[in-house]
């Protein structure tokens, strides 16, 4: 597993790695917390499998599989049919996910850097220079923060971070400092001009390491949606150039010390001509984020939907590139949604966000979270450095597992972008309340009512309950799913809607603090990702998460301490691509071996 600090595996996460992988949504933790190979293919999303089972079937599966309800005649793990082609009546294709992850994990664990040498060393093998000025503060800054040093774990940085080394310092620097939302650090004090509450927070979190940092300007994008949108065939030219241009210089012609900068605007980069942003309000998203993916994709190659007022079609053969025998093997290649060109009616950040500002221009913009084909650097979202009670919950977290409810919990906003009555069938949040509700699955069984935004799972995995024709009935046993909010997109209808209301109830709201009295927290994204992650993994209830945005945490554990560790590493590397003398930068001992 990836956890960054010493302590011992706390039992939930050991028991979570025995039950992942059996269906989409678990093949994914199990690729995150069983740490999966870190494959940095641009994109990131989740398989065409999650979308359509996303994650009731998912739900469904592993209920069947991995529980068994007291009373339940559906849910006896025992009898468990396995008729995986190949692998006989003892092996279930999670056997195999679980003993790589385990064998990948160990492997990388053993590559753990216990000195300054080491890590350097690991460093030049793995990124093909010499670390940054500082490397040597930041490694005893991560030892003292117990952090366990893996050259993998930092691979979204260099991901990142690459195609801006084929772009002049100059207009790095510049960019970042003629932005409007931005965070200035000035010798060794972080500080900014906006008042956004977003803001605020990511200065608090930059403030705990300001005094490790050199001069630089951050840009910040305070928007829920990502915002850079380069297109692939540019993206590839450029980090096919930075990586032409990779070198490690002679000791003697390193540079070893940040400059100082002047005030923004005052540097001798103000008189460099950088590239015009435009910036686009195109509401159908997919139009722009399928421009970061490859020419040949289906992506780009597949006609554009339009028509939203339908029931979506879902079609597993677009999720087989990254399947094995029914299952996600390879997650990296799953939250590619280049390959998965029916998910553009299928999540409601391609139908419509809640608000849309992109462009083609790469400039040096820190966010959040991003999309497969997002261009922006990541930083820990503030909501995670913030701690919310309405995200990580107050109390409750601790309870014995053996204590909670053999149930399924969920309360949330009908979010994901703009839902309106000709596309709400289309949106994530909406499809996955419907595939968790035994009434509607009982009424599509008995073929009385068409789903009229989800499908029923596959046959293919060959459900008790769904054979006797009583898979609502075993679902209506253990799920408790429902909305709190309609989020209607017509004005006046407070937490109801006109033209849902017929298909969903709504409910009041749960503290975090019962929903962890609760086994399984299924985690679904809104308009972007879901600030809930936190809170649901430092409890001991089960995740089960559905996302297609990535994080920086996609390698590592949540702590405060590893959110700093993470942010001092990236921002010398950007203190460095974002400097002329680059190129013949490095930290002088540490060059030098010592």
């Amino acid at each position: 597993m990836f956890f960054c600090s010493r302590e011992p595996l706390p039992p939930w996460l050991l028991f979570l790695a025995t039950l992942d992988a059996r269906v989409r949504g678990y093949a994914q933790l199990i690729r995150h917390i069983l740490l999966s190979p870190f494959k940095m293919a641009f994109p990131r999303r989740p398989s065409a499998f999650l979308r359509y089972l996303v994650p009731a079937a998912l739900i469904l599966c592993v209920f069947y599989v991995l529980t068994g309800q007291p009373g339940s005649e559906f849910a006896t793990v025992q009898k468990f049919p396995r008729p995986w082609a190949g692998l006989g009546t003892q092996k279930h294709p999670i056997d195999y996910l679980i003993a790589n992850a385990e064998k990948e994990f160990a492997s990388k664990i053993s590559r753990e850097s216990k000195t300054i040498s080491e890590a350097a060393a690991a460093y030049r093998q793995r990124r093909g220079r010499h670390p940054p000025p500082g490397f040597d503060k930041w490694f005893k800054f991560a030892q003292e923060k117990n952090a366990v040093i893996v050259e993998d774990f930092w691979d979204q940085i260099y991901h990142d971070l690459e195609p801006f080394w084929a772009l002049e310092a100059q207009r790095i620097r510049k960019d970042a400092w003629d932005f409007e939302m931005r965070i200035e650090v000035r010798d060794g004090k972080a500080s900014s001009g906006s008042d956004w509450f977003w803001t605020k927070i990511w200065l608090k979190m930059i403030g705990t390491v300001e005094g490790l940092l050199p001069d630089m300007d951050i840009a910040l994008n305070a928007m829920d949606e990502p915002r850079l949108v380069v297109p692939w065939e540019e993206i590839d030219e450029l980090v096919t150039k930075a990586g032409q241009e990779k070198k490690m210089v002679a000791p003697g012609e390193v540079a070893s010390e940040f400059e100082r900068l002047g005030k923004p605007g005052e540097g001798p980069e103000k008189d460099f001509q950088t590239p015009k942003k435009v910036w686009e309000g195109e509401k159908h998203y997919w139009l722009i984020a399928r421009r970061g993916c490859p020419p040949t994709s289906l992506a780009r190659q597949s006609p554009v939907i339009t028509d939203f007022n339908r029931t979506p079609l879902i079609k597993s053969s677009f999720a087989l590139p990254h399947m094995t025998e029914g299952y996600v093997s390879n997650y990296t290649l799953s939250t590619d949604f280049c390959h998965q060109s029916d998910l553009q009616a299928l999540e409601g950040v391609f139908v419509e966000p809640l608000s849309v500002s992109a462009t083609k221009t790469l400039f040096p913009m820190f966010g959040g979270s991003k999309l497969a084909v997002n261009n922006e650097i990541l930083l820990p979202a503030p909501m995670y450095w913030n701690e919310e009670e309405r995200f990580m919950g107050s109390q409750g977290a601790d309870i014995p597992w053996a204590e909670k409810q053999d149930s399924v919990i969920w309360r949330g906003v009908a979010t994901g972008g703009k839902n309106k009555e000709d596309n709400w069938r289309s949106f994530q949040r909406h499809r996955f309340v419907a595939m968790n509700n035994g009434s509607k699955i009982t009424l599509a069984e008995e073929k009385k009512l068409e789903p009229v935004n989800f499908a029923l799972p596959p046959k293919a995995y060959d459900l008790k309950a769904q054979k006797k024709g009583k898979l609502g009935e075993w679902v209506s046993q253990w799920s408790d799913v429902q909305f709190i909010d309609l989020m209607c997109g017509y004005k006046g209808q407070h937490a109801r809607c006109n033209y849902t209301d017929e298909h969903f109830e709504i409910t009041k709201g749960m503290p975090m603090a019962e929903q962890f009295q609760n086994k399984y927290l299924p985690d679904i994204d809104g308009n972007s990702f879901s600030g809930r992650y936190l809170g649901f993994l430092r409890s001991t209830s089960l995740p089960i998460k559905a996302t297609l945005w990535r994080e920086w945490h996609d390698s590592r554990v949540l702590r405060k301490e590893d959110m700093q560790v993470y942010v001092l590493r990236l921002l010398l590397e950007y203190a460095r691509v974002s400097d002329p003398r680059r190129g013949r930068w490095g930290g002088l001992g540490i060059c030098l071996g010592r």
